[in-house]
C-alpha cells in the first residue's frame, strides 16, 4: 500500500465558534498523524485515508473564515527534510478515530 507524506497547516480566527472548530480539527488531525507544532500536523496516509480526511475537513471548516493548507510530499522530500531541535518525520502506526 502506497503512502504519501502530508504536511497539514491550519489557521482559524480567534473567536468562540472558531475555537470549537479548531479543537475539533486538532482532534481530527491527531487521529491521522502527529502534531508537530502549534497548528502543524505531519501525516503518512494512503489515498483512501487522505480522501476520507479531506471530506472530514471540508465538513468541519468554514472556508470563508478558516484556512487549511495541505502539502503533499513524496518520500524523497521527506528524506531531504531539514530539522533543528527535533527528529525528522517518521512513519508511525496511526489509529483512525
Amino acid at each position: 500500500m502506497i503512502t504519501l507524506f502530508y504536511l497539514i497547516i491550519y489557521d482559524l480566527p480567534d473567536n468562540k465558534p472558531a475555537n470549537k472548530r479548531r479543537n475539533r480539527l486538532h482532534k481530527l488531525l491527531g487521529g491521522y498523524g502527529k502534531w508537530e507544532q502549534y497548528s502543524v500536523f505531519e501525516c503518512f496516509l494512503t489515498a483512501v485515508q487522505f480522501a476520507k480526511l479531506q471530506t472530514q475537513i471540508e465538513q468541519l471548516i468554514k472556508p470563508e473564515e478558516d484556512s487549511v493548507r495541505i502539502y503533499v510530499l513524496d518520500s524523497k522530500s521527506v528524506q531531504r527534510t531539514i530539522v533543528y531541535g527535533s527528529t525528522k518525520p517518521e512513519r508511525e502506526l496511526v489509529i483512525l478515530l
